[in-house]
């Protein structure tokens, strides 16, 4: 993973990245990670491994579909050679 240091940084900034971090139980590290990932991931139009959700989003307006539930039968048990 590569590393980058923020020089110069106001020090409102950084006490507003300290209070969030604390909300949200991180470090001021990780919520700057999670900052810039999801900034990041928004900007590319997707988010991250999950497409269940990019999906959902996309057929969502055009309305949903109720399938019905079937009935299935229990696993069968397996036998184990001894």
């Amino acid at each position: 993973m590569a590393s980058i240091t923020i020089r110069n940084l106001d020090e409102q900034v950084k006490t507003r990245l300290r209070v969030r971090a604390a909300e949200h139980g991180r470090s001021m590290e990780e919520e700057a990670r999670e900052i810039l990932t999801s900034t990041m991931a928004a900007a590319s139009g997707s988010k991250e491994g999950n497409l269940f959700d990019a999906i959902r989003a996309r057929i969502a307006p055009l309305g949903g579909v109720e399938l019905p539930t079937i009935a299935r039968d229990p696993i069968r048990p397996v036998e184990l050679d001894s």
